[in-house]
Parts: C-alpha cells; structure tokens; sequence
C-alpha cells in the first residue's frame, strides 16, 4: 500500500489577540522593545509601549489627512523608527499598511521608478509615506502612480498629530498587503487578514524559548517591507514580547559582522537569514572581528526565502562553532508570502538533515531514489515537517495526491494562507482550490519531511530531463573568479537548435585580492565545474559585470526576466552612480511631485 505524501502538522495554536494592534497593546504593558543599531553600532531603544502611544499619533494625523478604514498605505521607508509610527500608524488608523522597498540600486533607478509605480498602482494605494531623505528620490514613481492623497514624511505626521485614535477592526479584515517574490512572473499583492498574520506568528512562537532561565531575544538585519523580518521577526517580537534587535539592511551587507557581533552582545536566541546571508559570513567575516563574541546563544538560526545549500550550511556551522555555534541550531525552514510566511520547519536542535538521490531517477521520472555506486548523485535538504496549523501534501498533474518519495506540486493550506491576490480574481482561482495553495515548487516527502526540487517555471529541461536551476548554480559555488550568489541558469533554444538547452548567466568576481583571470579560461572553467558536478554541459556562458542580474526586492534572481533582458540585447550592468547624476534624480523626483500636486490640485478644483 503507497504512503500518500501528505502532512499534517499539530493543531493550531490559540491565538489570545484578535488583531495585531491587540497584540502591540498587550506588548505595550511589558518593559520589552526595539532596539536599533547603526553603522558606529550605536543603540537605540525604543518600548512597545512608546511604540504604542506613537501609533496612536500617527492615525490621528493619517484620519485628518483623509485615510479612512480599508484604505491601502504604502510604506517606502527604511528600517527605523519612522517605519514603526507608519506601519502601526496605519494600522491604528483602520487601514492597511503596504510595505514597499525604498530605492536601493541607485544605478537602476528607471527600472525602480517603473516597478514601484506598477505596485503602488496594484496595491490601489490612497498615500505614500516616506521619510525626507528617501522621499528625495521617489518623486517620478508616486507621480506616476498619482495616489489621491499624495506622498507625506512620517515625521511631519507625528509632529502634526494631536491626540489619539484607535480604529477598530476585525479579525477577518484586511491586515496587511505584501506582495510575492516576483521571481518567475510580475509580483501579486497578497492580501492577509489580521487572523492570517496572527495564526502564522502564533505558529512560529511555538518554536521559541518559553519560561525559565533562557528568554526569547531576536536580532534581525532583514528588511520589513520582506514576510520573514515583518512577521518573522517583528510581529513576532510583538506577539510574544521579547527584545529584538534591527540592524538596516544595507549594514548588514555592508559590514556581515554586525549581525553576528549582534547576536553575541546581546545573547539572541533566534535570528533568521536567506541562505545567500550565511555565505555572504563566510566570505566577508574575518575572524578578528568576532574577537570576543560568543555565538552559543543562537539556538535558532533559521535559513530560509531562498534554496539552502547544504554546502554552506556545513561551512558555516564548521567556521563559526570557534565562536560558540552550534551545527544543531541551524533550522532550514520552508514558506511564502500568500501563506503569511511559515510552512515547514525543521525540528529543534536537529540541525542539518540531507538526502543524497540518484539525480538521473529525480530528473527523468519524478522519483526519489537511493544511488547506487556509479550513478550521479543530487543532494537536496530536508525542511521539516508543517508548522502547528498547516498542512503539505504533494499533487500530480490532475491535482490527485501522490506517494511518498514521488515529485510534484507542492501544496500547502491552513490558517495563514492568504485571503487572495487584491484585486485579481482570475489569479487568486488559479492560486487557491478548495482551500489548497498551489505554491508553485516542486518537491516531495521523505521520512515525514518536505524536501524541494524547484519551482516549476524555473526548470531547464536539457535532452528530457527536468532540471531545478539551483543544481547548476550551486555546482559553482567557490570557484574562482565567480561572484558568489551570482549565477543565473536559464533554460533557453538556439535558434538552429532542436531542443532546449543551459544558459548560464555568471557575474564576475571583482576581488582586487586575487590574481585576475581572463574571460575564455573562466568560462571554460565554468563549463568543466557544471560538467563535472552535473554531468550537463552548457551550450553558452554569459560573464557579466557585478550587479547586471535583476532581483526581486528580497535579492532573489529573476531568471525569467533575466533571459528576458538578454533576448532584447538588455542585460547591462547598472548605470555608474555619481554625485551629479544623484543630484539630477533629485531634482527630477521634485520636479515630478510638484507636477503631481498641480495636476491633483486642478482634478480637485473641476470636481468642486
């Protein structure tokens, strides 16, 4: 008799709040809070209960200014204080925060003005906010998208507000909109309720410390407008009181170390990461600087948003267990955006679990197989059973549920599963069936666990065999004169071609450190790592300069869009940033604005 490979974790958690300000007003009774660090690694805290009262604040300002419950608010801010007072601002307000990622790559700012107007425009947003100095840059994107009430610092809200106000909202109201990776196609507004949100994080609570001699303490460089630092981390902190520590996303990538120093200092017991983090530690912390830091205390270093590569995952808990790691606290974990966040999680102080298959079983026939001796091998990551709440099982083409050790779509449903894309009816049908979240991976069970083997628009299918893009991108991790991270595989046909063939797309390493090496010897070093650790060779090499690949706004790849670019003669590194040339940004966005309010200001005037 087959095993169907279907999952069901333990029964959902109670949940003692019924939206997320009830849960900021519990939080504000306890001493905990926020602790921001900057680039000099200087503290400031601030309490959920000051937290709290500023919200409050904020909605007073937010009402006079116009917003009413339900109203979408965009969020393009960086993290900080004023990213609080906005976040639960609108939230005190009765409408429903929009968090969007301030302009980052400068060298791209056409592409980012498109994108961003694109969103604002989905999330049929009434206001922007902003804070003073990334609000110099957005003017052509917001004027693009001529939100009604227009673009307002945080700051000069709070300072106008008097008073306080706390609207009230209801479970099943709409909480919060994010939007998906965008990593395959255009990213969707998710649409989460307060019951969603808070089902999710009560799911995750039941992973933290409770009670007793070791308390829950989050350190975090994530950004919030991304699921896992806004729920993962932050309602987290807010829905099981607990200090956390923010370090901006910029620093971290910056300076890698001040996560770590972080942790150590002030002794945190859970801080997640995407896999690309615990590399990008590997490469750029150098020992001297975690001279006296002790890492012992983070019991849950989770690694998710992106393939773990059991690779890394072994280096990094081997460099760092000098400080104090331990290799059991490593938690790969499995979820997305129109799940609220968690899926899967890896059991507490397991650590690192693999499974070697024959890769030929995996690619040809969907099966998990054990090698034997002579056949090629592919090593994928167990990532745990569901999360209290949820359940997993693995569909067939016809939607049936297969066997254990079988490949197919992964599909997921339970209390945090999204209410639908906003405003796209047809997308959230094809998303959600009879309460069921096509996640669009591939992957399967094994021993009780959820392994991944892709996602399915991403597959590069070369003579028959279906091929997860990450088998090729990983085979050249570490090698010289490759930009870690970097890769991009694509499946693409050659114009005199028959069939399908691999594309790599490679970023070249730019470290002054090491010998240069010339173009036609990486890449024929490339073509014999891809051969020798998969057996496929690649038909053509692309060697781009740093920064050309495009990303989702969590700093996933987009493949797609990549071979998109490339097909269109676009696949260009990012435009040389200049004093000049950010000066003429600036006075483009001022430009732009005050052409905005003009426009508003007549579209008002004829409607009176």
């Amino acid at each position: 008799m087959t095993t169907l490979a279907r999952l069901v974790g333990a029964p959902a958690p109670a949940m003692p709040h019924e939206t997320i300000l009830e849960s900021l007003a519990a939080a504000a009774r306890s001493s905990e809070g926020l602790t921001f660090l900057d680039a000099q690694e200087r503290e400031s805290f601030h309490s959920f209960s000051e937290i709290f009262a500023r919200a409050k604040t904020v909605a007073v300002a937010l009402a006079e200014l116009g917003v009413e419950a339900g109203d979408r608010v965009v969020l393009v801010l960086p993290t900080g204080l004023d990213f609080m007072d906005a976040f639960f601002g609108a939230l005190a307000a009765g409408a429903v925060p929009v968090p969007l990622y301030p302009p980052v790559r400068l060298g791209r700012l056409d592409e980012y003005h498109a994108r961003t107007a694109s969103l604002i425009l989905r999330a049929q947003a009434r206001v922007v906010l902003t804070d003073a100095r990334v609000g110099k840059l957005l003017g052509v994107a917001v004027s693009r998208a001529r939100p009604k009430l227009g673009l307002h610092h945080v700051s000069t809200l709070y300072a106008r507000g008097r008073g306080e106000l706390l609207r009230h909202r209801r479970p099943e109201d709409l909480a919060l909109v994010q939007f998906s990776s965008g990593t395959t196609v255009d990213p969707k507004p998710v649409g989460l309720s307060h019951r969603n949100v808070l089902a999710n994080a009560a799911s995750i609570d039941t992973f933290l410390p409770e009670g007793g001699a070791v308390k829950q303490r989050g350190a975090s460089w994530l950004p919030l407008y991304h699921d896992m630092g806004l729920i993962g981390c932050l309602l987290l902190a807010v829905r099981h009181p607990g200090p956390l520590t923010l370090i901006p996303p910029e620093l971290f990538l910056a300076r890698p170390a001040l996560w770590l120093r972080a942790i150590a200092r002030h002794r945190a017991t859970v801080s997640p990461a995407p896999n690309f983090a615990y590399g990008l530690c590997l490469k750029r912390v150098r020992d001297q600087d975690l001279e006296g830091c002790d890492l012992s205390s983070w019991t849950r270093a989770l690694n998710g948003a992106e393939p773990v590569s059991a690779e890394i995952a072994r280096a990094f808990c081997q460099r760092f267990s000098r400080w104090g790691f331990d290799a059991r606290s490593l938690m790969p974990v499995y979820g997305l955006s129109e799940a609220s966040l968690a899926v899967t999680f890896t059991p507490l102080a397991r650590g690192l679990r693999t499974l070697a298959v024959e890769a030929d079983a995996l690619s040809l026939r969907g099966e998990v197989k054990m090698p034997a001796e002579s056949s090629a091998v592919r090593e994928v990551v167990a990532l745990g059973p569901p999360v209290p709440g949820m359940e997993v099982r693995i569909a067939g083409a016809s939607g049936e549920t297969l066997g254990v050790d079988q490949v197919g779509a992964v599909k997921v449903r339970g209390p945090s599963v999204m209410q639908g894309y906003l405003g796209d009816l047809p997308a959230t049908e094809r998303a959600l069936e009879g309460g069921w979240l096509d996640t669009g991976d591939l992957g399967f069970v094994h021993d009780g666990e959820l392994f991944l083997c892709g996602r399915k628009k991403d597959l590069v299918i070369v003579r028959g065999k279906n091929h997860a893009p990450q088998e090729f991108e990983e085979a050249l991790e570490g090698l010289p004169g490759v930009r870690a991270g970097c890769v991009a595989a694509v499946g693409f046909v050659p114009q005199k071609g028959e069939g399908e063939e691999l594309l790599l797309f490679v970023e070249k390493d730019t470290d002054k450190s090491a010998p240069a090496i010339p173009e036609e010897t990486l890449a024929e070093a490339i073509r014999a790592r891809v051969v020798e650790r998969t057996g496929v060779r690649p038909y053509g090499v692309e060697l781009l300069d740093p920064g050309t690949l495009p990303r989702t706004s969590s700093g996933k790849l987009r493949r797609s869009e990549s071979l998109r670019l490339f097909y269109a003669g676009e696949l260009l590194p990012p435009a040389r940033v200049t004093t000049l040339g950010v000066l003429k940004e600036v006075a483009r966005s001022t430009a732009a604005l005050t052409a905005m309010r003009v426009r508003n200001a007549l579209t008002s005037e004829a409607g009176d």
